[in-house]
């Protein structure tokens, strides 16, 4: 690179594990880029405050408003304009420039945008992956080195997967029927889905509605969310010229979904940010997640609004999505719910840091944001996929982060009678959960027991808490007009996050604030109380072949501090 330029700090890019560089890419193709700036305060002084702030209970506790957060983390004018100037210097396009984001979005020609930030972009192919890619750092020019925190987009894999899993009847031994009895294939499956007042059971299949979840944790009664906005994450993927594919809800499920629980549907709106958009398709297992994030969140929470943000399954996409919601301040979310993420190990560090930053500014103006833990027990990883390490999920992994991990739930009546880690295996999936080899071990878990990392080092816990996750004994949804049980973390990161809009309603009533950033009450005033059930028994070693991770009492890497019971969190708070 010529002398007058740096690489950006956190930029370096590898290509994905077996991927292949197959073709170029037309250099005349025009992409959009992200440019991340440095805020006008230190990102320390802002941690220091919120980590004080969040040791109280929410009703001492100051939040900074939206406006006050811009003020001292927006970007300086000052730096958006050499952004500017940098732009036009190489024949790029301002799309939008955003002081409360830190953003200036450029687009230009595939040519152009290598030629400036000094990368060489090819067309790779891993299985059945193809994207626009990129190895080594991202340059700028000296001058904006110490302007400069990311530039995302030039590569535009896919970042995250959705933490969901569809029910699958176990396969029987050879020469033995199976103790569970499922559907032949083929066969429509009996719909089951039941009142809101009904009595928790698990159905036939082993399954729930989400209020049965929701009373067999206790959840407060008397509050259904109003005054509230849930902000939902979702991911489009996209096609090899870069076009959005089908992901997203259809009103017509929903209000099917509603009508058999007998609630009114709540207010759902769709976001696009980036191009992205609520498209759903003919595959119901594309629209699966966003289905059932909506319907489980609003299910426990249907008098909150629903707002659901939907950007390209890129970081550039991902981290604008977060920011979004964040700084929307029409819609003002209490409680962000995100059920998408990746092993943490293999992301930029500009990415972990961009995401890992929002968090942290959502923590500082009393926004919750809950993350699914993943759906591969402690490898993070499909079996074809494994390398016989230990992974921790992202952003669950962010220490600003409330992690959802991942049980297995029986009920019987109005009680838990049985409630272990979730573990099926490859075929049925198990709770993520892990120690961090990126982010430290935050102070609030000083006295958790968390072991070190898989790099020997002191690192950030996962999950914080827990919930229903085994697709056996998993959520009834609608999608694509068919009734089916779906787990996964994915739907325990909208069941905590109708939770906490229950919370919030309480709260904000009284005349207080709303819950904001949990995990320092989670490790301290709640911990060991009858808040949470305490899962002790089972491990998230998927293959047997970690020996990694198992529950006990307390604090594990399998569910946390366990799963809620929602009426005594609400009154310790």
């Amino acid at each position: 690179m010529p002398g007058d330029q740096k690489p950006i700090a956190g930029s370096h890019r590898t290509a994905f594990r077996n991927a292949k560089a197959v073709g170029k890419i037309d250099p005349e193709q025009r992409i959009e880029v992200t440019v991340r700036v440095r805020p006008r305060q230190a990102g320390a002084d802002l941690r220091a405050r919120v980590m004080e702030m969040a040791a109280k209970r929410p009703s001492e506790r100051t939040y900074m408003s939206r406006e006050e957060l811009v003020a001292g983390r927006g970007a300086d004018p000052e730096d958006l304009a050499k952004i500017d100037q940098f732009a036009h210097a190489h024949s790029l396009t301002v799309v939008e420039t955003s002081i409360p984001k830190r953003i200036v979005r450029l687009a230009g020609t595939v040519e152009n945008l290598s030629r400036a930030f000094g990368v060489r972009l090819q067309k790779y192919k891993s299985k059945d992956v193809v994207y626009r890619g990129r190895t080594g750092p991202v340059y700028v020019p000296s001058e904006l080195a110490e302007i400069v925190e990311g530039v995302f987009g030039l590569d535009n894999r896919p970042v995250a997967k959705p933490h969901y899993r569809r029910f699958q009847r176990p396969a029987p031994e050879r020469g033995r029927v199976s103790a569970r009895r499922g559907l032949a294939k083929g066969k429509a499956r009996k719909p089951i889905l039941s009142s809101a007042a009904a009595s928790p059971r698990n159905a036939p299949d082993g399954s729930f509605s989400a209020p049965e979840v929701a009373q067999l944790y206790n959840f407060p009664t008397g509050l259904d969310g109003s005054g509230q906005c849930i902000a939902i994450i979702e991911l489009n993927d996209f096609d090899q010229k870069g076009n959005i594919t089908g992901t997203g809800y259809s009103l017509s499920d929903l209000q099917d979904y509603f009508d058999k629980l007998g609630l009114s549907m709540p207010d759902v709106s769709a976001i696009g940010v980036d191009g992205g958009a609520n498209m759903p398709g003919p595959d119901s297992n594309a629209d699966g997640e966003v289905t059932l994030d909506v319907e489980v969140a609003g299910a426990v929470a249907p008098g909150a609004k629903i707002a659901v943000y939907f950007a390209p399954n890129t970081d550039a996409g991902f981290i604008d999505a977060v920011n979004a919601a964040l700084h929307d301040s029409v819609r003002r979310p209490s409680v962000i719910s995100i059920s998408w993420g990746g092993p943490e190990d293999f992301s930029t560090d500009q990415f972990l840091n961009g995401l890992n930053q929002a968090f942290q500014d959502a923590a500082a103006i009393g926004v919750t944001v809950c993350c699914a833990a993943g759906d591969n027990g402690s490898s993070d990883e499909t079996a074809d996929n494994r390398d016989g390490q230990p992974h921790t999920d992202f952003p669950s992994s962010s220490p600003f982060a409330l992690a959802c991990g991942g049980t297995k739930l029986i009920g019987s009546g109005t009680t838990i009678s049985s409630e272990v880690v979730w573990n099926e295996g490859d075929r049925g999936g198990a709770g993520g959960g892990g120690v961090s080899n990126k982010f430290p071990r935050p102070d609030y878990q000083s006295s958790a027991h968390v072991p070190v990392s898989p790099q020997a080092t002191p690192g950030r816990g996962v999950p914080d808490v827990a919930g229903n996750a085994d697709p056996q004994t998993g959520y009834r949804v609608i999608v694509g007009g068919q009734e089916f049980p779906i787990g996964g973390t994915s739907a325990v990161a909208p069941l905590w996050a109708g939770l906490i809009a229950l919370f919030n309603q309480s709260l904000t009533a009284k005349g207080g604030n709303p819950v904001g950033f949990l995990n320092p009450l989670i490790y301290g005033p709640l911990a060991g109380t009858a808040a949470f059930h305490d899962i002790t028994e089972g491990n998230n070693d998927i293959d047997g072949k970690l020996s990694k991770y198992s529950a006990g009492q307390g604090w594990d890497a399998c569910t946390g501090m366990g799963s809620p019971n929602g009426a005594q969190i609400l009154q310790a708070l």
